[in-house]
């Protein structure tokens, strides 16, 4: 089990809903950043984002919790398709602004750590030798033509060969994620984050090393607290100025 788990959660914005979400267990946890929906009428949902990152978080949690032995992906998959029939007969879900979201998963299970990464919410390593590997899926960088992106270019490519992919409607995306495991032994302890926090690496300059260090010493406020900090001061590269974020920290054990 992990020796310790804390996280916050900080919405970007106090006139909106935050859409990220955070659920942990004695040995597995998730972080949910939900997608959201471009300006204007549709979208196809009568719920919005914060309803599936909710209802996503949930089907997971139950699955990781009742079945410890079956895959990551696996249980994405079947989170998904929960979600998807969630929707009833209301949503029109083929329509290219329907609800998504990024998914990160860490599960302890012996000497392995399990993950599971979705869309650009990454998960980092701690090792105790001090330094940091993260596993950060890319894809929604590498489109073609560089940010800003065009909206009918994301709508076009989200959940498409040589696009990017996240949970939402399809549940063939579970398996297209960057999943592994590595030596929990080796590990001082593991971050999962939103890109709102991965900023402080992504944008302004701050090792993995660094991230982790903070996160594990002074917990997950004072490491939002610096992004804050550095979104007033530099400003966001792109986009919005603040975005929700979510940092989480799962300890682990000693090895004798």
């Amino acid at each position: 089990m992990f020796t310790r788990v804390s996280y916050a959660i900080r919405a970007g914005s106090a006139g909106r809903p935050c859409e990220d979400l955070a659920v942990a267990g004695p040995s597995w946890a998730v972080v949910i950043d939900g997608a959201t929906a471009p300006p204007g009428p549709g979208g196809g949902c009568v719920h919005g984002v914060a309803w599936l990152a909710a209802r996503l978080g949930g089907a997971l949690a139950a699955g990781l919790s009742a079945r410890p032995q079956t895959g990551l992906a696996e249980l994405l998959s079947d989170a998904v398709t929960a979600v998807t029939a969630a929707h009833g007969g209301a949503c029109d879900l083929d329509d290219p602004d329907s609800p998504s979201a990024t998914v990160c998963v860490v599960r302890l299970s012996g000497d392995r750590l399990h993950y599971l990464v979705l869309g650009d919410s990454p998960v980092a390593f701690l090792r105790r030798d001090g330094t940091a590997e993260v596993v950060a899926d890319d894809r929604l960088e590498r489109l073609p033509g560089g940010r800003p992106y065009p909206l009918e270019l994301v709508r076009r490519l989200r959940n498409a060969p040589g696009g990017f992919w996240v949970a939402g409607n399809r549940p063939e995306a579970a398996g297209q994620a960057l999943a592994g495991a590595v030596d929990a032994r080796e590990l001082a302890g593991v971050g999962l984050f939103t890109d709102g926090v991965a900023r402080l690496a992504d944008w302004y300059g701050w090792s993995w090393e660094s991230v982790l260090t903070r996160l594990a010493g002074e917990g997950p406020e004072a490491l939002i607290a610096a992004v804050r900090e550095l979104e007033r001061t530099r400003g966001p590269v792109w986009g919005k100025l603040h975005d929700d974020a979510t940092a989480l920290w799962c300890g682990l054990p000693d090895v004798p």
